[in-house]
């Protein structure tokens, strides 16, 4: 384990070539969640090496992620340097084209050990990026925030570093985005089944497509300023999708949920049979 000194100087950066935004993978996301969940019981908060490419309009796109052990106090930060590096090697033989992008932790915005790592992690890369992850929901919600660091000057004199949040894009399908609404939920009953699941995708489906039809007629009607991206997507929305009469669609869509039913069968049937041989193996071993 390597210690940092208590302090809030910085090695001078480049502010020209600092980040503009962030956009982060639903992955990473889970991946921070899920270490969150198995952290040691001691442990406040855990951190972690942020994975991606720098895009040429200044885009920070956050592709992976791994956590890094370490030990904070109030005035010093260990971070495990070798595990870090160890992790980071592995991580290139399988895509070299990850490189480091910055680093996260869990918790509500900045703390002071904060920029002690981020010193750290100052000197692994040129303008790192700061991922923060409210996992204890202070605010009612997970909150997720990115921030950039900044030298504070006097004159020649580098004083300190002041973080700064930058846009965030989370990009994720749909899938993606019911499992990340169950995260952000502070209470879940169950899990929704795919049915459920279902549902709730059709509900937000059928919100969005009434936007885009209020968003066409205030067009049409002269009440909004048309905007030719917008026009654009709306049409290769609808020509991506496949032209089948009703009634071809209906057979479609029948003969899914039959195939989909017959593999809820099969599966029931297999764990009966597994539960009725475990009952008989059982059975065969007291006699």
């Amino acid at each position: 384990m390597a210690s940092s000194s208590p302090a809030l100087l910085f090695p001078s950066t480049s502010s020209s070539s600092s980040p503009s935004s962030a956009r982060v993978e639903a992955v990473v996301l889970f991946n921070i969640c899920d270490s969150y969940v198995r952290r040691p019981d001691q442990a406040d908060r855990v951190i972690g090496t942020l994975l991606g490419a720098l895009l040429p309009d200044g885009t920070v796109h956050v592709r992976n992620s791994y956590v890094v052990p370490h030990n904070e106090s109030a005035d010093q930060v260990a971070i495990d340097i070798e595990y870090h590096h160890n992790m980071y090697a592995s991580h290139q033989k399988v895509n070299p084209k990850e490189v480091i992008v910055g680093w996260f932790s869990t918790g509500f915005g900045v703390s002071g050990g904060s920029t002690l790592i981020h010193d750290f992690y100052s000197r692994e890369v040129q303008n790192p990026i700061h991922l923060t992850v409210d996992t204890g929901f202070t605010r009612g919600e997970a909150s997720i925030k990115a921030y950039i660091s900044s030298n504070l000057s006097l004159g020649d004199r580098h004083l300190a570093a002041q973080f700064q949040e930058i846009p965030l894009d989370l990009r994720m399908i749909e899938a993606e985005k019911a499992g990340f609404e169950i995260l952000k939920s502070t209470m879940v009953e169950k899990l929704p089944n795919d049915l459920e699941g279902m549902e709730s995708s059709m509900e937000k489906l059928y919100i969005l497509i009434d936007e885009i039809y209020k968003y066409v007629d205030d067009v049409v009607e002269g009440r909004v300023a048309p905007d030719h991206k917008i026009g654009r997507f709306i049409s290769e929305s609808v020509a991506s999708m496949p032209k089948l009469s009703p009634a071809a669609f209906d057979k479609l869509f029948n003969d899914k949920i039959q195939d989909n039913l017959a593999l809820v069968y099969l599966s029931s049937i297999t764990r009966t049979q597994i539960s009725i041989a475990e009952k008989l193996n059982t059975a065969a071993q007291v006699l």
